[in-house]
């Protein structure tokens, strides 16, 4: 008996390779097509940033707008959602957060290059009741990985 008659199901070893390659590049392949939640209720949905990638944004852009009066926990999610936006969200892709009150989305138009920098602009929107406030600004990726938001 040939090995054929024993194992006449058996798939060659090259069109194996080509399905498991092919299974992997279509999950690299596939497109999100709604916003990227960054926290809800304080749980980070798609892993915790580093806080010290955190820390390095200060207060953020919306820490700029005056208008915007944020708890400690907000701020946290706030600052997390502009993180997520400049991190890893394709350019126009909100990234939105809920917090107690308050709800907000960050989007990051594509990256350019400054020098040796990545930088990317981003808008973060804060809504308060029916209240939008919306601060505007850039950021820059250091070579340590963080984002400094330029003033």
């Amino acid at each position: 008996m040939t090995d054929r008659h024993r194992f006449p199901r058996m798939i060659p070893l090259a069109t194996t390779g080509l399905l498991i390659a092919l299974s992997a590049a279509s999950g690299c392949a596939s497109k999100s097509a709604g916003p990227t939640t960054a926290a809800l209720g304080g749980v980070a949905t798609r892993g915790s940033a580093s806080s010290s990638f955190i820390a390095a944004l200060g207060n953020g852009i919306i820490g700029q707008n005056a208008n915007v009066k944020l708890s400690g926990a907000d701020r946290q999610r706030a600052l997390e959602a502009e993180y997520r936006a400049l991190e890893a969200a394709p350019g126009g892709q909100p990234v939105v957060w809920q917090g107690n009150g308050m709800r907000g989305s960050v989007v990051a138009a594509a990256p350019y290059q400054v020098g040796s920098q990545n930088c990317r602009q981003y808008s973060h929107t804060v809504t308060a009741g029916t209240a939008d406030n919306v601060a505007r600004g850039v950021a820059c990726r250091n070579a340590n990985g963080t984002w400094t938001p330029l003033t």
